[in-house]
């Protein structure tokens, strides 16, 4: 089996790469990464300080001379040149994991976050569509919009593009193009959409996540904030936020790697509520100085402090569509059957995860 992988370096991508060796290295041949150089790293430094970590599965750490003899590091330079390292060799998967996530709903962003995710997938596609026997694009579960209800799997029916930001609008883009494409070129598509991403669930160390982004941010703003003003925190009383454990969402993708299914999404089969999420997220960093409104609050209606200004005009103004969500149910019928979902309290996760973040000071892996 030869394997292409994007964004291996990345939260998901890594941990779908480890997942890769631990349920298929028998089968494997050789596992192409495709890897940009970072600061003084080049793609294979990065790949070696990944497989070096300490946080990393006992199964890698056990295994990792052999592991190496069957990894490829490709400077991503050449990622729309697969002759100059591929010659007349064929891939039986192209996994593209790599991803652009902007949630900014400023229209000058919307050309930047769609030629790194758009275009650039069509140009993964079209480079490689001659060499791949299949193409697994990771996508997210957030790609249909903002339409509440019961989701299923398949986001090619009925779809209103009632996005929240260009990110979602640019991965759902993808999935149609791919999906058309794949028919017109006889390759099987898989579009698997994991929901945001929290620390491992039953890979040790629980609770680690290689980088930390969204609720993580919420919970970072706001960490050792010593100031005596209040906020209020606009979000509405059924809001919810699904929330997926990294390592959970690396397994059930490499589990569905060999399958006929086209479309997955990665899910929980409930969301965690927004405020007593953010209630939890807000006592494991040790602010309580806050309430919550339905109201949206902007600078026309008045802020009550600099603090609450500060939040609107930062992180706020790309959380707030997401705090404000219709709420929504999963069909995980599909999804339970490939992979049960772990027993655990959603509170307690969230509070556990945040809690590890903290203390490890909300330090992004260097890889």
């Amino acid at each position: 089996m030869k394997i292409i992988l994007t964004g291996a370096t990345g939260t998901l991508g890594s941990r779908i790469l480890f997942s890769i060796f631990e349920q298929k290295f028998e089968k494997l041949e050789k596992v192409y990464l495709l890897v940009r150089p970072k600061a003084a790293n080049s793609p294979q430094q990065r790949i070696q300080n990944m497989l070096a970590s300490e946080s990393i599965p006992e199964f890698i750490h056990k295994n990792s001379s052999s592991i190496l003899d069957k990894i490829e590091v490709i400077d991503a330079k050449k990622m729309l040149e697969p002759t100059s390292y591929l010659q007349g060799e064929n891939i039986d998967y192209f996994i593209h994991s790599a991803g652009y996530v902007n949630l900014s709903t400023n229209p000058s962003a919307k050309k930047e976050v769609f030629q790194e995710n758009f275009d650039f997938t069509k140009d993964i596609f079209n480079s490689y569509s001659d060499r791949i026997d299949k193409f697994v694009y990771i996508s997210t579960a957030f790609s249909f919009g903002d339409v509440g209800g019961v989701l299923k799997n398949n986001y090619t029916e009925n779809h209103t593009g009632n996005y929240r930001n260009y990110y979602e609008a640019s991965k759902h883009a993808s999935e149609e193009f791919l999906l058309e494409q794949g028919k017109v070129k006889n390759i099987p598509v898989q579009i698997l959409r994991p929901s945001v991403l929290g620390g491992n669930i039953e890979e040790a160390p629980n609770f680690f996540i290689s980088k930390y982004m969204v609720f993580y941010l919420f919970a970072k703003f706001f960490n050792n904030n010593t100031s005596d003003e209040s906020i209020r925190i606009s979000t509405n009383t059924f809001t919810g936020l699904n929330i997926i454990p990294t390592d959970y969402a690396a397994n059930v993708i490499v589990k569905v790697l060999e399958t006929d299914i086209e479309q997955l999404n990665i899910v929980h089969a409930e969301e965690t509520n927004m405020m007593k999420g953010i209630s939890k997220v807000l006592d494991a960093v040790g602010f309580s100085n806050f309430s919550f409104t339905d109201e949206q609050i902007t600078a026309a209606t008045g802020f009550a402090s600099k603090l609450e200004e500060f939040y609107y005009e930062t992180i706020g103004v790309h959380l707030h569509p997401y705090l404000n969500s219709k709420p929504s149910e999963w069909d995980t019928k599909l999804l339970e059957s490939i992979l049960p979902m772990p027993s655990y309290n959603l509170e307690d996760y969230l509070l556990q995860t945040v809690s590890f973040a903290k203390a490890a000071n909300f330090r992004n892996q260097k890889w």
